[in-house]
């Protein structure tokens, strides 16, 4: 790998609307400002770009992603995540969150995914400014299974029909964390949890990305809870079509993990599907993110996004 002027990025689209493969940087390494401008511009037109081989570790992840943006930290992460790094969370964490509500892990997926599209997700998109984006490394993965799978959705808008578009670039809808989650018979903790930590914003339908000028179908499956203005039947209908498109196999891209490969995603212009296939598998899978700061989303009418409950801007 190659750092500084004589750096020379190579990048390789990997498929037809989104994902690239980013050769010839050393993320963990000292990186002129041409090519942190390569990357970016590569993001933005890719939407996610991968790098192989790497060998970053907590501080040298931080310190990449930072040439990007700021960091957030939070101020709730489970125990596998490194104490002294709180812009930094590990996935593993995931797999205690069952066991806090009476659940194993199997039962904690299948209650927050228990639909084909559930668990497409940008990241924490019930806040009034979800991250710009997101950089993931893989510090252990199963020989086999595990992958993760990213939707462009600018080219998921581009893709509706003209009467379609011009007919959602007016619409809102309520986004909420705990959206269809299945509760369980009885007392569920869960539910409990959710209805004391609520989360939710009134998002525009169609965002206009702040840095590329595209529309972007501003539409998930596990925060989106209402269309606003419409009935909930007329709701249900609508997001279902709109999802259905947004997760066409056209303009997705699927990604085989090894330990060392970083992902860096447009958190505002994708969603992506987490792994649900590993839970039987004796391997572990220890992964670290380090999300961005974002901004209010805001729709084609100018118009931001308003909080409803539980969420601030730039408040973590």
């Amino acid at each position: 790998m190659t750092t500084g002027r004589d750096a020379r990025v190579e990048v390789k689209p990997v498929a037809g609307h989104i994902g690239a493969e980013i050769r010839g940087v050393d993320l963990a390494g000292p990186m002129d400002d041409s090519v942190v401008a390569e990357i970016r511009a590569a993001v933005l037109r890719w939407k996610v770009v991968f790098f192989r081989e790497q060998r970053l570790d907590h501080t040298s992840h931080v310190a990449f992603a930072r040439r990007f943006g700021e960091p957030v930290s939070l101020r709730s992460r489970g125990s596998a995540s490194p104490p002294d790094f709180p812009e930094i969370e590990t996935t593993a964490d995931r797999l205690e969150l069952g066991e806090r509500y009476g659940m194993d892990h199997a039962e904690w997926l299948r209650r927050r995914r228990h639909s084909l599209l559930r668990g497409w997700h940008c990241d924490h998109g019930a806040r009034i400014d979800p991250p710009a984006a997101t950089v993931l490394r893989a510090e252990a993965v199963p020989p086999y299974g595990g992958d993760t799978t990213w939707s462009n959705l600018a080219a998921a808008y581009a893709g509706l029909s003209k009467p379609v578009r011009a007919f959602v670039d007016g619409l809102r809808a309520e986004h909420r964390l705990g959206v269809g989650y299945q509760a369980r018979p009885g007392d569920d903790a869960y539910v409990r949890h959710l209805l004391d930590h609520q989360t939710a914003s009134e998002h525009p339908l169609v965002r206009v990305h702040p840095e590329t000028g595209e529309r972007v179908l501003f539409v998930n499956g596990y925060y989106v809870e209402q269309i606003q203005d419409v009935s909930r039947t007329e709701s249900r209908a609508l997001l279902d079509m709109l999802l259905g498109e947004a997760t066409r196999p056209e303009y997705t891209v699927r990604f085989r993990w090894e330990p060392g490969s970083v992902a860096f995603w447009d958190n505002r212009a994708t969603i992506h599907l987490a792994p649900s296939d590993t839970a039987h598998l004796d391997h572990p899978r220890v992964m670290h993110r380090v999300m961005l700061a974002g901004d209010i989303p805001v729709g084609v009418d100018g118009k931001p996004s308003t909080p409803i409950a539980g969420t601030e801007p730039e408040r973590w």
